[in-house]
Order: structure tokens, then sequence, then C-alpha cells
């Protein structure tokens, strides 16, 4: 027997292998190649999130510091005095709350008809691509084309309007200020049903996403022990199981809701905060576009911004913490 048989085989192969020349220059180019097309994929989507977001809102933190009215080069260096203006001026707060009355109102009938919707979709045996697609389009629908058909069709005050002709099939009279009645607020059921009808799909396909994701083991195991459909599965097992699509559709109607800008201005238009009303008043987005935009102080408008972002990160912290988002289920 020879010296070099009675080596084992594992140790042998643990040698290190000779490797070409050519074969590690291969093996550079090939990787060259991998990260070239990586940055080549990645690198414009840095270069705009850089651009277009992470230098505006810290360039926006900065100018709620200054001064600066006209131009987005800060002058004068104000400290926390545009921010103690804001929450010193009444419109200000009037639109904050409008704000939250808005997030009160949209928030609960979007989870709780798009829950509703999406149990009904997902429970059809066919047609069911259709009925997601039908209930998805208004999605795509332009907030502006839907606020001003909401305005001058359906909530028009006229004998002829869509929502008039409904009330009178219930022998209701006709009512003629659907925008322009403070007491009580009609207007609220306008913005509310126009927001809803154009969000409402969207978070049908997220609860949709859900509850194809829970496991249909879950709903046989109950029937085996006796539970039987309904109220009883529903509570037990699918809302429980849909907790992080809840909270992910809560967190994102109240973002929305504090974005809401086109409805308020397309509808109510003109009668927005000119009685200083808190019901009547102007909508977050609204207030900071007349400030900052029409106005031309950056500043003010900047330090609103930041208060409105804060409000949203405060309020989604808060639902995450309560009702124990991204835990276990």
């Amino acid at each position: 027997m020879n010296a070099s048989s009675s080596v084992p085989v594992h140790e042998a192969s643990s040698k290190p292998q000779h490797v070409q020349p050519g074969t590690r220059k291969q093996m550079r180019r090939r990787q060259l190649r991998t990260t070239w097309a990586y940055w080549s994929m990645v690198g414009p989507l840095i270069i705009g999130l850089t651009v277009f977001t992470f230098i505006p809102i810290v360039w926006s933190i900065m100018l709620s510091f200054f001064d600066a009215r006209s131009t987005i080069l800060p002058t004068q260096f104000v400290g926390l005095g545009n921010y103690l203006n804001l929450f010193q001026d009444e419109s200000f707060r009037n639109a904050m709350v409008t704000g939250v009355l808005f997030a009160l109102f949209i928030i609960p009938t979007t989870c709780l008809f798009a829950l509703g919707l999406a149990l009904l979709v997902n429970s059809v045996r066919y047609g069911r691509g259709f009925f997601r697609s039908v209930f998805f389009i208004p999605t795509a629908c332009s907030y502006v084309v839907a606020s001003l058909i909401w305005k001058l069709d359906i909530f028009n005050g006229l004998q002829s309007g869509l929502m008039n002709t409904v009330l009178a099939v219930f022998g209701i009279d006709r009512v003629s200020t659907w925008l322009t009645s403070p007491n009580p607020p009609l207007f609220w059921i306008v913005l509310v049903t126009c927001r809803l009808w154009l969000q409402l799909g969207f978070y049908m396909i997220l609860f949709i996403a859900g509850l194809q994701d829970i496991p249909r083991e879950l709903y046989e195991a109950a029937e085996v022990d006796g539970a039987k459909r309904g109220w009883a599965t529903f509570r037990y097992i699918t809302l429980p199981l849909l907790r992080n699509t809840t909270v992910a559709v809560l967190i994102l109607n109240l973002i929305a809701a504090f974005q809401a800008y086109d409805e308020f201005y397309n509808i109510l238009g003109s009668f927005t905060g000119s009685s200083g009303n808190i019901v009547l008043g102007r909508p977050p987005l609204l207030y900071l576009y007349q400030i900052a935009i029409s106005g031309g102080d950056f500043g003010r408008g900047s330090a609103g911004a930041i208060i409105i972002a804060l409000t949203i990160m405060i309020f989604t912290l808060l639902q995450s913490k309560f009702l124990s988002f991204g835990k276990a289920n």
C-alpha cells in the first residue's frame, strides 16, 4: 500500500485548489457586472429619494426655524417662533380640528365597509375576480373629478340631483343646503361619501389579502370542535388573525385623512374657513397651501407641515402600541 493511499479522502479534498489566472479574471468580471447591474437599478431610486424626499424634508425642518418669506433661503433665525405663532393662530387650530373630525368620520366607516365588502367578495365562489375589479376601479378615478361629480351632480341641491331624487322616493323633502348648512353640518356627508367611494376598493383588496393568508385548516378544526360558521369563527379566528392588516389599514387611513385636500377645495370651495366656524375650518393641507404657497410664508408653512407630520406619527405610534402591531398572532 502506498503512503499516499493512506490519506483520507476528506483531507485530500480540503487542500486549497489552484485557480488559474484566467478563471480569477472571469470571476472579477462577473462580480463587476453584477455590481454594475445592481447600482444601475438601485442608483436612480436612491438619487430620486435623496433629491425629491430626503433633501426637501431636511430643508423644510431647517426652514421652520427661520423667517423665510417669499424665498426658500433662510434669512433670520426665529427659533420656535413659527411654531408658537401657529399654535396662537385660531385658523390653524380650526384646521387641525377639521382634520381630526374628518379622520374620526372617515377611518371607522372605511374600515367597517372595506372589511364587510372583503368578507362578501372573498366568500363568492364564482366571479371573485370580477367583483374585485369592479370595486377596485374607483381607486383609479381622479379625486378632482370625483369631487366635482359629487358637488355638481349628486349633492347639487336641485330637485333633479341624484341624492334629492333618492330622498324623494322615500318621501323626504328636497335638501338644498348640502354644502352651505353649518347646522346641521350636512357637508360632512358629502365629503365622507366621496372619499369613501374613492378609497374603499383599495382597502378591500388589503383585507382580502389578509383573509386569504389565514389557513383554512383553522376553520376546519373549529368545525370539528363544534363551532358554527358565522359570528363565532369571525370573532375568534378571522378578526384576531386580521390584526396586522387592520392596523395597517388604520395607519394608511390616518395618513390619508390628514392629507385631505382635493375634496375640501373642490366641494366646499369658498365656504371653507370663511366664517371662523370650527366645523367650517379648512383642512390642514389647504391651510398650509394658503399661507405657504399663496402667502409666501415658507417658514410658517414648513412649521405647520412638521406639526402635521408629528401628529400623524404620534397617532400611528399609539395605534401600534395599543393594537400590538407587528407582534406574532
